[in-house]
């Protein structure tokens, strides 16, 4: 997913380093994110929501999880990002907490959507209320939305003007019994996020069209 791979180094905790062995430091790693992992490998996602685990980065925290996600219909990528956890058993002061969630998620937009002044709002505010949906805590939001028109000439003049958004966020989840985040939660809420940027409908409660992450057919490069 080329997206998804770029990098990530945008003032929101930065993204782009990894490690070649062992990449999430599951084998060393503490009790609390090890179980933090293992909530977000057993969580069930939409189907149209196509994941799986990614390399880490390496200097943002001792220990670290990633994955990269695409929504696709019909073989079509409408929207992708990548979502990593951090996790500092000494707890880090801008964090305020242990855990930290870093994502990067974006889509191309249709004209309409790409000319409301409105849009960056909106689209901050999906990922808020996506967390507050589910009655999730959190602490130290910080990110950034970015709109982007791309207009062609010469050679390229025959290519429709196209318009992206891309979402750059990071918050911290406050830690329940033993000192765990519900990550399988604020995962929930992060793949809401993605699919209201790809132009999808709220799953509807209960919805039985999930699956478990991670799928064996990765997400597609555009």
């Amino acid at each position: 997913m080329a997206a998804a791979q770029e990098r990530l180094t945008d003032g929101t905790d930065g993204m782009d380093d990894a490690k070649e062995e062992d990449p999430d430091g599951r084998d060393t790693a503490p009790a609390p994110f090890r179980a933090a992992v293992d909530a977000l490998t057993a969580a069930r996602l939409r189907a149209e929501i196509e994941a799986e685990p990614t390399r880490p980065p390496q200097r943002l925290a001792p220990f670290s999880y990633a994955l990269e996600a695409a929504v696709v219909q019909e073989d079509e990528d409408l929207a992708d990002g990548r979502l990593v956890l951090l996790h500092d058993p000494a707890g880090h002061e801008a964090w305020q907490g242990t855990f930290r969630l870093v994502t990067l998620v974006r889509a191309e937009l249709e004209p309409e959507m790409a000319a409301d002044p409105l849009l960056p709002e909106v689209c901050w505010s999906w990922l808020t209320g996506a967390l507050q949906s589910r009655g999730l805590s959190y602490g130290e939001p910080s990110g950034t939305v970015t709109r982007a028109s791309s207009h062609y000439f010469g050679g390229l003049a025959a290519r429709p003007a196209a318009s992206q958004i891309e979402i750059r966020a990071s918050w911290t989840p406050r830690e329940g019994l033993g000192g765990i985040p519900d990550t399988a939660a604020h995962l929930a809420s992060w793949c809401e996020l993605l699919a209201q940027v790809a132009g999808l409908p709220p799953a509807a409660p209960g919805d039985g069209s999930v699956v478990t992450l991670p799928q064996r057919r990765g997400p597609q490069p555009r």
